[in-house]
């Protein structure tokens, strides 16, 4: 490497603010996975978050010019929050830009975290907006812009982290399991931990729809993602950094990625073990660490015995959202299978169905007649293991009740198991398509005044999830002679979309 991390980490400035948090065994987790697994309790500095720690370092290293004149960073969340902590120890002003988007709450805790010596800017609709806003007011300012990630001495404040571990742990490790948005803080924990016990394997995860450090490493240049998925909000990097690529390369090993239910089973499980609950990014390394496991048994070379190190990166998390976490969370633990099943409208047939269920416990039942030949049933079963829910699927199709699980569909998921109706004889040339866009007050009205007048709009579903990102289920009656012109609209849009039309669900339930 050509620069010395080693020593940037050695000598780091994060103390001043940082605590040395600890090494937990996780009990319940390392039972049930046979390995021993620890959490490194970043949640539980001041700010919540690991963030602090290169946030400080990257100002205490500046000149006395420098923090005169101030410094002034983008970000949403807990970047802000340590750079505000900074500059109020420091005595240096502040200048933090968020998107408008930001909830009031992390707004507060910014403010409240540097007091007099922070102005918070709120600018545009997402983090890009306020970091283009953040590079102009920084050169009309002469700020120093403080980078959440793409910095050598950010990267060295992070990497105090894996001096902790080793100095925590002199006995073997067999991989530490650390979550990437834009690469700061594995790079600063694999370079030392590479340069001091590379043994260790240094295992970096995603989630499947931020991903751009496992394509960028794929590709072997940096990718940029076309859009990301909000739900880990503190990991949604669309591009990560150049110098953190430069040593993401060096001493990472592999990158799991993990879907949306894991990261919610994994906020359950570490809540189980330590009564504290972490925010999607916070719980992405125990998420890929419990796939790693399950990865390895599958493939006949389990992994056991070992000990396992994650990396609880935060635990700043809106309440609101717990609703959603706790109802994904059986999803992601495999602990709930959903299914949509056809059974024949004659007598008897729903009890011969149920005794196929057998003891296990029903978290989910609805039904809707489609004829006077058959019904489908919308149905969520508790299961015990992963692959249960093929097992049911084979067992339901075998004594002749037609089945399609829905375990792994986001639109079942999401919208159909509120929806159950039936399709209406008027909802001709019905198209139907999912929507994202970021969530804050009004943002529905907006998203309904940006819809196309043309199409009359035949199906609407929204359900507040208390999250950054709203989801909407539309159908549209769009005549096959316009599809040009929906299509035209859909890439001008500005919102993630997916169309869900030949989606079989979609056709037995609505």
């Amino acid at each position: 490497m050509t620069i010395d991390y080693l020593k940037k980490i050695l000598t780091a400035r994060v103390y001043d603010v940082a605590q040395e948090t600890p090494l937990e065994l996780a009990p319940t987790l390392s039972q049930r996975f046979s390995n021993r697994i620890y959490f490194k309790r970043e949640d539980m500095q001041s700010v919540f978050s690991f963030k602090l720690r290169g946030a400080y370092n990257k100002m205490a290293h500046l000149s006395q010019e420098a923090l005169k004149r101030g410094v002034i960073c983008a970000s949403a969340g807990n970047h802000a929050q340590g750079v505000a902590l900074s500059a109020e120890r420091l005595g240096c002003r502040a200048l933090i830009v968020m998107p408008t988007t930001t909830p009031q709450v992390k707004i507060d805790a910014v403010k409240a975290r540097g007091g007099n010596a922070v102005e918070v800017v709120l600018h545009g609709d997402s983090y890009t907006d306020a970091y283009n806003h953040a590079t102009t007011l920084e050169r009309e300012q002469k700020l120093t812009f403080v980078h959440p990630f793409d910095d050598p001495d950010v990267i060295a404040g992070q990497g105090t982290i894996g001096m902790e571990i080793l100095r925590q742990h002199a006995a073997p490790i067999h991989a530490i399991f650390i979550a990437i948005g834009g690469g700061g803080l594995i790079a600063g924990i694999g370079a030392y931990v590479k340069a001091v016990r590379p043994d260790i394997r240094i295992i970096g995860v995603q989630s499947i729809d931020s991903d751009a450090m496992a394509k960028s490493l794929k590709a072997g240049e940096r990718v940029t993602l076309p859009d990301v998925g909000l739900f880990s909000d503190g990991t949604a990097v669309r591009l990560v950094g150049e110098e953190t690529f430069r040593v993401a390369k060096e001493v990472i090993d592999e990158i799991i990625l993990v879907d949306t239910d894991a990261i919610c089973a994994a906020i359950q499980d570490v809540f189980q073990d330590t009564r504290s609950i972490l925010e999607p990014a916070g719980a992405l390394a125990i998420a890929g660490a419990k796939a790693y496991v399950e990865r390895s048994q599958m493939n006949r070379q389990p992994v056991k015995g070992e000990t396992l190190v994650a990396v609880a990166c935060g635990a700043n998390m809106n309440f609101d959202r717990l609703r959603f976490v706790a109802e994904r969370a059986e999803l992601g633990e495999a602990r709930e299978a959903v299914f949509a099943v056809t059974i024949p409208e004659q007598r008897g047939s729903f009890r011969r169905f149920c005794a196929l269920v057998g003891p296990r416990n029903v978290t989910e039942f609805i039904y809707r007649i489609s004829d006077a030949r058959q019904a489908h049933i919308f149905v969520g079963v508790q299961v015990g293991s992963r692959g249960e829910s093929g097992l049911l699927a084979h067992t339901f199709e075998q004594h002749d009740f037609p089945t399609l699980d829905l375990t792994h569909d986001e639109l079942a998921k999401l919208h159909i198991r509120h929806l159950v109706g039936g399709k209406s004889a008027l909802a001709q040339d019905e198209l139907l398509y999912r929507f994202e866009f970021p969530e804050r007050p009004g943002a529905l009205m907006r998203f309904l005044d940006s819809m196309a007048p043309n199409w009359n709009i035949s199906l609407f579903h929204y359900r507040n999830q208390g999250g950054d990102v709203g989801r909407i289920l539309v159908g549209l009656q769009v005549p096959a002679g316009e599809m040009d012109a929906l299509r035209e609209f859909l890439a001008t849009l500005g919102y993630r979309y997916w169309d869900e039309t030949a989606n079989p669900v979609y056709k037995l339930f609505l």
